[in-house]
């Protein structure tokens, strides 16, 4: 098997990255995840583990966070999702994605295991499940052996497929806020109770700051159900965004005892700063528990990680800048990071997302900001059809225009903007990706 055929295989099973499904019902059960895991000798223990959930930020924090073990001298692996370009994103050891070459052989290897549990009584396998499998094995054959995991939940918690540790040293919660509600639940409450299933006996939970108080009722609640110890960071950390520019930022965080710890990022954003300081506040679990973790290597971690299609800069005169924010609260924390970050006389804005999105609560938030709002569609089963964007939000200010590709969409955008206006292209990551593709030349691998 070559990446190619690879890739073919991982597309041709359930997925919901790329299928809308609007259910309660995962596309394979957590059960199947976890005797296919068995199948294969159960490759996801064996190692201490970080387990990364929410509904925002939580892929850039647990990028952090591996920035910051890699930087103290420990071997890592980090599992994300989605990928950008090609599915060897999400799998990365040591920092680097593996090769096509090795992703390929990977999947060839627990393909027997895989085809055993479709016809195991468990039923179907899906794309992500096998990914996960994936990383696992990937992660147990490495001739180094793997000092920590850092895995980022795919959908929700209890019953999402990396939900499968008895124990774990850190449980991480990013901010939740309303996401994937047929599936979740339909209130933050409903959504927290599902994340906070990664939380584990003896585990710390580590909670990023958020809206709801009722959320961290939630999650204080399933803490004192399983003996785990909660770390509050919105009542016990503070950041403080000491100096920004184009490139990047200086914060300081301070710690719950007043020492403050200076970090610089190439990243932008008030919400980014956030993440910076939820990193930090796992950074201190860690040493809490006994490894070792100083200071210079967080700092020094946090200060290599970039994550491309977050807040990105693109070009310049025009600028051009792609966040991948997927629903309202992202849509109102990229309007707030456009402001206060970038210094521009006009906005041009280019939009796509997936059916099963509220496109209304982020035109909400951004339409204020917008001269003219370009709808596009996206190489996506999922894709909302960009004319009824336009019927969702063409009523909010700006003028809005549909176009079928997001190349079309920068097109129309820039051939409206001065050199001094901003084009910013956000909703899906997928359209974030052929927007990278379209200014940067960064290609798709085979998929």
């Amino acid at each position: 098997m070559d990446y190619r055929e690879a890739v073919d295989f991982l597309l041709s099973l359930s997925d919901m990255e790329r299928g809308y499904q609007a259910s309660r019902n995962p596309t394979m059960s957590l059960a199947s995840v976890r005797s296919l895991l068995g199948r294969l000798n159960d490759p996801q223990l064996g190692r201490p583990t970080v387990h990364v959930t929410g509904s925002k930020g939580k892929g850039t924090t647990a990028a952090l966070i591996e920035g910051m073990l890699r930087e103290a001298g420990y071997a890592t692996a980090l599992y994300t999702s989605p990928h950008l370009h090609s599915f060897t994103e999400r799998i990365a050891i040591g920092g680097e994605a593996v090769s096509p070459e090795e992703f390929a052989a990977g999947l060839s290897a627990i393909l027997p295991a895989v085809e055993a549990e479709r016809e195991s009584v468990h039923g179907d396998v899906s794309t992500f499940g096998v990914l996960t499998a994936l990383f696992f094995w990937l992660v147990r054959a490495q001739v180094r052996r793997v000092e920590w995991q850092v895995v980022e939940v795919g959908l929700g918690g209890t019953f999402d497929a990396t939900n499968v540790f008895e124990a774990t040293e850190v449980a991480v919660i990013t901010p939740i806020s309303l996401e994937h509600t047929e599936i979740l639940g339909k209130t933050t409450v409903e959504i927290a109770r599902d994340k906070a299933g990664i939380i584990k006996r003896g585990t710390t939970a580590v909670v990023a700051k958020q809206r709801d108080p009722a959320v961290m009722a939630v999650i204080r609640e399933r803490c004192e159900a399983v003996g785990a110890t909660l770390v509050d960071v919105g009542a016990t950390y503070g950041v403080e965004v000491v100096e920004r520019h184009l490139w990047g930022q200086r914060l300081a965080v301070r710690r719950p005892n007043g020492e403050v710890l200076e970090l610089r990022t190439r990243m932008l954003g008030r919400h980014l700063a956030e993440n910076a300081m939820t990193a930090v506040a796992v950074g201190d679990a860690i040493r809490a528990r006994g490894f070792a973790l100083e200071d210079r290597a967080m700092a020094e971690g946090i200060a290599r990680v970039r994550v491309p299609g977050r807040l990105e800069v693109m070009g310049q005169r025009p600028l051009l800048v792609a966040d991948g924010a997927h629903n309202g609260e992202s849509a109102a924390a990229l309007a707030e990071a456009l402001r206060e970050y970038f210094r521009w006389k006009r906005c041009f804005l280019v939009i796509g997302v997936t059916r099963d999105k509220d496109l209304r609560a982020m035109g909400f938030a951004l339409a204020r900001l917008a001269e003219l709002i370009v709808c596009v569609g996206f190489r996506n089963p999922r894709a909302m059809d960009p004319f009824e964007m336009i019927q969702q939000i063409g009523f909010l200010g700006p003028a809005a225009v549909a176009e079928e590709s997001v190349a079309a969409g920068l097109d129309t955008a820039l051939a409206h903007a001065s050199d001094d206006d901003l084009v910013c292209v956000t909703g899906s990551l997928y359209v974030v990706a052929e927007a990278r593709e379209a200014v940067l030349g960064e290609s798709v691998i085979q998929n």
